[in-house]
């Protein structure tokens, strides 16, 4: 999947991937996050 200069929303998981890891992903391979939050699903 080609994210390079692509915005991305970011919902992570408190007992899962949490959202700044994913964002840390999301950066390292060009896109934007323009939100990023971990909630928990309980």
């Amino acid at each position: 999947m080609l994210l390079k200069s692509k915005k991305v929303i970011i919902i992570g998981e408190r007992d899962g991937v949490q959202g700044p890891a994913i964002e840390a992903c999301m950066r390292s391979v060009g896109a934007e996050p323009v939100i990023t939050q971990t909630q928990c699903f309980v």
